[in-house]
C-alpha cells in the first residue's frame, strides 16, 4: 500500500500522495485522469455491492461516503469495524477498483460552521480515510455553510478548517472542500485557511450552472489548489450529450494546467432514463475514458 506520512505530504511530494490507492493498488499502472463514481450516487452508499455495480460501469475507482449523519454524534459508518473495513478492501481489490476518497456528504445538508462536535466527526472521517488506503477526504460546504448565502459565517468556516487541516495534515491526507464561491473567492478563502492539507475539490457543475467560464475557473485555482474533480454536470442528459461541456478542450486545459487526479462521476444522468444507473454512470465513465484517457 502506498501510505502518504506526514513527513512526505509536508515535503511537497503531491503527486506520491494524490493516488495512494487500496492495499492492493499499484500506482503505477494508474492513468493520470482515473474516472471514479459516488457510490451514493450509483445507490450503494457504503455497501460491499458497490464496487461490483462500479466495475459493471466500467470505473476505475469509487468515492465511498461515510455514511448518513443526521442528529448522530458521528456519521453512521459501518467502516469504523476492521472486519468490515476488510471486506471492502478485499472486494475493492478483487475487481481491481481503488477507493479514491472518503465522501462527508451529510454536510450538503447540514453546517459545517455550526454543527457541535465537529472536531469528532473530522478526525473519524480522517480515521477512516488512513485505515480504507486512501488520502483525499471530500467536505461540501451545502446549503447551511454556503458562503455566498451566508457570509457571515465565513470566520467560523475558517477557523473550523484550519484545525480540520492541522489533523489532515498531521495525518498525511487531504481535505477537498466545494464552495459555491467562484474560483478566485475559493483562491481568498484556502488562503485564509493557510493549510496545504485543505484543498479544492472542484465541480463542473458549480460553474456551469453559475454560468461561469469552466476553464477561467480551473486556471485560476490553478493545479495545486485543485485536489480532485467531480466531473459531471446536473442531470438532464449524459456528459456526451451535453452541449454546456466540451470534455476534449476541458482536458486541453488540464494538461495545460500539468494537474493529474481523479475524475469522479457524480450526476449528468439522463431524464429520461434516470434510474438506469448502468446505463447513465456507465455511459458517462466510457466517454470520460474516451476524452481523458486515449493515449
Amino acid at each position: 500500500m502506498t501510505r502518504c506520512t506526514r513527513r512526505r505530504f509536508l515535503a511537497g511530494s503531491a503527486a506520491a500522495c494524490a493516488l495512494a490507492g487500496t492495499a492492493a493498488a499499484d500506482t503505477a499502472a494508474m492513468p493520470r485522469y482515473p474516472v471514479g463514481v459516488c457510490d451514493w450516487m450509483i445507490l450503494k452508499r457504503q455497501k460491499l455491492g458497490a464496487f461490483k455495480l462500479a466495475a459493471e460501469i466500467a470505473a476505475d475507482g469509487v468515492e465511498v461516503d461515510m455514511g448518513g449523519l443526521g442528529d448522530r454524534p458521528t456519521f453512521d459508518n459501518r467502516l469504523a469495524d476492521p472486519a468490515v473495513r476488510e471486506q471492502f478492501l478485499a472486494e475493492a481489490a478483487a475487481r481491481g477498483l481503488r477507493i479514491c476518497s472518503l465522501a462527508m456528504s451529510g454536510f450538503y445538508a447540514q453546517s459545517f460552521a455550526e454543527r457541535d462536535g465537529i472536531d469528532r466527526v473530522v478526525q473519524d472521517t480522517i480515521d477512516t480515510t488512513v485505515a480504507m488506503g486512501a488520502a483525499t477526504i471530500f467536505l461540501p460546504l451545502g446549503v447551511r455553510s454556503d458562503l455566498v448565502a451566508h457570509p457571515d459565517l465565513r470566520p467560523a468556516v475558517v477557523a473550523r478548517l484550519q484545525e480540520a487541516g492541522r489533523r489532515a495534515a498531521d495525518a498525511g491526507v487531504v481535505i477537498g472542500i466545494e464552495t459555491a464561491l467562484d474560483a478566485a473567492g475559493e483562491v481568498r478563502l484556502l488562503d485564509d485557511i493557510g493549510s496545504p492539507a485543505i484543498r479544492s475539490y472542484f465541480n463542473f457543475a458549480n460553474a456551469l450552472q453559475n454560468g461561469r467560464d469552466l476553464h477561467a475557473e480551473l486556471r485560476t485555482l490553478g493545479a495545486d489548489r485543485i485536489r480532485q474533480i467531480h466531473a459531471s454536470n446536473q442531470d438532464g442528459v449524459t456528459l456526451e450529450h451535453d452541449p454546456q461541456i466540451d470534455l476534449g478542450a476541458v482536458r486541453q486545459t488540464l494538461d495545460d494546467l500539468d494537474w493529474r487526479g481523479w475524475l469522479v462521476i457524480e450526476r449528468s444522468r439522463d431524464a429520461a432514463d434516470a434510474r438506469n444507473v448502468v446505463g447513465n454512470f456507465g455511459a458517462n465513465a466510457r466517454h470520460l475514458k474516451r476524452v481523458f484517457q486515449k493515449d
